[in-house]
């Protein structure tokens, strides 16, 4: 939607300041026509001083209550004036009973040190996970902790939330190699990937096993799969939002591991190490990665290697540091950077690299005389990625070449009620894209444009009863298009009874960005990123249940659908320059998401089933997409025993059902009357494949693997032990396809076969 520039940006923008006024308005009157007061504090470890996250806050005898956030944080509002206790409780850690005056419009600030306790229970639950489920919509969302990462059968000897995020539901995957995904419909580009608030923007390596995280760093990870809140923008499809832990404040640490795979090493500790009476400290976290499997494979694994391609030829490197300051009151601030790098080389068929670099600072300021909270984060970033297709001698190399510039700054703020929360906040992103390469038709495309994103956003959080409601409003201005959008999204959760729950959302998406990457290919590890020549929009439509029937189970069944009004794709196969750069097509993807998790003292299961539809249309078809995997099951089981649970055993079986390709419809011939040394009359032209008008009505083969794990823990010391972690990669050798070439049928790539691994981690 192009519109007049200035009209609509000022529309968009009163539009956004008549709401923060009426937020201010509602917020502030019902704040100081009583006299109550709001008492806030951080929760910590008192061995690390790390924050302490879902902690079961109270005060004793009332049913005010909170639990803590991924800081540790918590806030009790509208506390009326008097005496109370706060008590904390934790799994794992002694109880703790602090008291605290209230005064009218006072703010008392408590840091609360926990000390673990003799027994870690296992059985009770006291983590507030049901009580955040009760209190908030959440949605199509999915928290992953570093212990279920930890529980998943670690490919390679080691586990990694690449491999998580194949098995949550709505989640299709291309496999072991090419580190795609596609959420619920919604193609790689469409979904966004945040890494402590700052956008990576192609974060697996093209093995498929490893992502650029560092599993020992990750404090959380939020999995949107489709209709999130008015705080995320620039994408239709799916949010997945990564936060790194802080370093330990007490102690030097670290971890060293090894694996046929990869060589990694963690350290961290104290700078300014953690003060118990202000909760101030300053420390480093600093993670590094480098594969070894090109290495190791001429030796371990000749089983696996291809003659056109040589040794498994995998070679990537991650780094990543960050500094932590933690200041009284509950304020912190977060200064990081990275640089990660990938580079394959499949000989006969392509070799690929790509950098990915950047840094930024990420803070939360906590004002001891305002209700109000700050976050704001502020970060640049550097991605190129390069190409290069073997020709035969004499023929024109055809390079493909991509990079993209990104600058962000978001800033946001909260406001708590009783059973309300305000949250408002704006984005500001400038970003350059560049593209170039030449098609098989010997067309060149070359593409340079910067850009500039304007947003802010509200939303307003309420809870009536057994009922939460969130509604709010993004307006969005693309300088570079001159459009503007104000985007409406919703979310309700209805709380039945106590253990079932129904819950609801909806919401306008839209996005500028692009990808090279053609969604009528399976796999592509050649991910570049342009800029569309119009707004791509969609919209989200999603409803389901949440169940516990048993203390451990939990149940979750949504329907979604999704709507693409505009999506726009490069024309790389123009027979002309006359011919448009761009294609422009709709879609729609829709269908079911079924999650069962049970959680016992000694097993742990985790079963998704998913079956979806996936279709474009561009005019003259509506096709199903390449991605339209139709039914994909993961059935996850992991058992321990032993004295402290030394011994771990994992299984992971992965079902999915064909992907879909066009059919070759036969061959035809192609003069180039450019080339002045051919004698046309008495020589024949190149031979070109014709393939069906009829997109993607092919199916390959289903795709299903076994892997399984088993770890032996050794303690040494409180603070020092070692893994041992054993696994095999498709324990009954399926030969999953990677690659056809529609040209000779014999010429196919398998994705990985049976792979044995060992890997060592040390921690320290």
């Amino acid at each position: 939607m192009t519109i007049n520039r200035d009209s609509n940006m000022m529309g968009a923008l009163r539009s956004g300041l008549l709401w923060v006024c009426v937020v201010f308005f509602i917020g502030g009157t019902n704040l100081y026509a009583q006299k109550t007061g709001t008492i806030r504090g951080n929760v910590y470890d008192k061995g690390d001083g790390a924050p302490v996250i879902y902690a079961n806050v109270i005060l004793r005898g009332t049913t005010y209550g909170a639990t803590t956030d991924l800081d540790g944080f918590f806030v009790l509002p509208e506390i009326p004036e008097g005496k109370y206790t706060i008590v904390v409780k934790y799994v794992g850690y002694d109880s703790v009973a602090i008291p605290v005056v209230i005064k009218p419009h006072g703010i008392v600030y408590k840091r609360i040190l926990l000390d673990e306790g003799g027994v870690k229970l296992q059985t009770v639950q006291i983590s507030g996970r049901k009580t955040t489920a009760k209190r908030n919509v959440q949605i199509s969302t999915l928290k992953i902790s570093n212990k279920q990462i930890q529980s998943l059968p670690s490919t390679g000897g080691e586990p990694d939330i690449a491999q998580y995020l194949r098995i949550l539901p709505g989640v299709v995957s291309t496999g072991a190699q090419g580190g795609q995904i596609y959420i619920r419909g919604g193609s790689p580009i469409q979904n966004k990937i945040l890494l402590d608030g700052m956008t990576i923007f192609n974060p697996f390596h093209s093995i498929g096993f490893f992502s650029v995280f560092e599993t020992e760093t990750i404090k959380s990870a939020e999995v949107k799969t489709g209709g999130f809140g008015v705080e995320y923008g620039g994408r239709m499809s799916a949010i997945v939002d990564i936060k790194t832990k802080t370093g330990n404040t007490k102690r030097f640490g670290g971890t060293v591991a090894a694996s046929p795979f990869q060589l990694k090493a963690i350290f961290e500790g104290p700078i300014v190490k953690f003060k118990e009476e202000n909760g101030s400290s300053l420390s480093f976290l600093l993670s590094t990665k480098k594969a070894v499997l090109d290495k190791t494979s001429p030796y371990l694994y000749q089983h696996a290697i291809v003659d056109s391609i040589g040794s498994l030829p995998y070679r990537y490197s991650d780094l990543y540091g960050k500094l932590t300051l933690q200041t009284n009151g509950g304020s912190s601030a977060n200064v990081f950077g990275f640089n990660f790098t990938d580079d394959v080389n499949y000989k006969s068929i392509a070799s690929y690299r790509w950098n990915s670099k950047g840094g930024g600072l990420n803070f939360k300021l906590v004002p001891p005389n305002s209700s109000l909270i700050m976050r704001g984060v502020f970060a640049y970033s550097k991605y190129d990625i390069s190409e290069s297709i073997p020709v035969p001698e004499g023929e024109r190399e055809k390079p493909r070449n991509s990079s993209i510039r990104s600058f962000d700054a978001n800033m946001n703020f909260t406001f708590f009620g009783k059973n309300s929360e305000v949250n408002y906040g704006m984005n500001f992103e400038a970003f350059t894209t560049y593209l170039q390469f030449v098609n098989p038709l010997d067309i060149t495309f070359e593409q340079t444009v910067n850009n500039t994103i304007i947003a802010g956003y509200i939303k307003y959080k309420v809870k009536f009863y057994n009922l939460v409601l969130e509604a709010g409003l993004r307006p969005t201005y693309y300088a570079s298009l001159a459009s503007a959008r104000v985007e409406p999204r919703f979310g309700l959760k209805y709380n039945i009874l106590d253990n079932f729950r129904f819950k609801a959302a909806g919401g306008l998406y839209s996005q500028q960005l692009m990808s090279t990457v053609n969604e009528r290919d399976i796999v592509n590890l050649f991910t570049g990123f342009i800029t569309s020549p119009v707004l791509q929009r969609g919209k989200h439509l999603i409803a389901g249940f949440e169940f516990d029937p048993l203390e451990g189970l939990e149940l979750n069944l949504e329907g979604y659908y999704k709507r693409y009004d505009l999506l726009m794709a490069l024309n790389r196969n123009r027979l002309s320059p006359q011919e448009p750069e761009f294609i422009q097509e709709t879609g729609d993807a829709y269908g079911i998401d079924l999650l069962v998790k049970y959680s016992l003292p000694h097993w742990y299961f985790w079963g998704t089933f998913s079956h979806g539809y996936v279709f474009r249309e561009d005019g003259n078809q509506r096709y199903p997409a390449t991605f339209d995997r139709r039914n994909n099951l993961n059935i996850l089981v992991s058992y321990k025993w032993g004295k402290n649970d030394a011994w771990e055993f994992g299984a992971r079986w992965n079902f999915g059902s064909g992907f879909r390709f066009t059919k070759l419809y036969g061959f035809t011939e192609r003069e180039v009357f450019t080339d002045l040394t051919k004698d046309h009359k008495r020589e024949n032209g190149d031979l070109v494949p014709v393939f069906s008008k009829d997109y993607n009505r092919g199916i390959l083969p289903d795709y299903h693997r076994l892997d399984l794990s088993l770890k032996r823990i050794f303690v040494f010391s409180k603070y020092s032990k070692l893994s041992l972690n054993l696994s095999v990669t498709n324990a009954y050798n399926r030969n999953n396809i990677l690659f056809v070439n529609p040209l000779r049928a014999d010429d196919k790539l398998f994705q990985l076969p049976f792979l044995p691994s060992a890997g060592l981690n040390y921690k320290f």
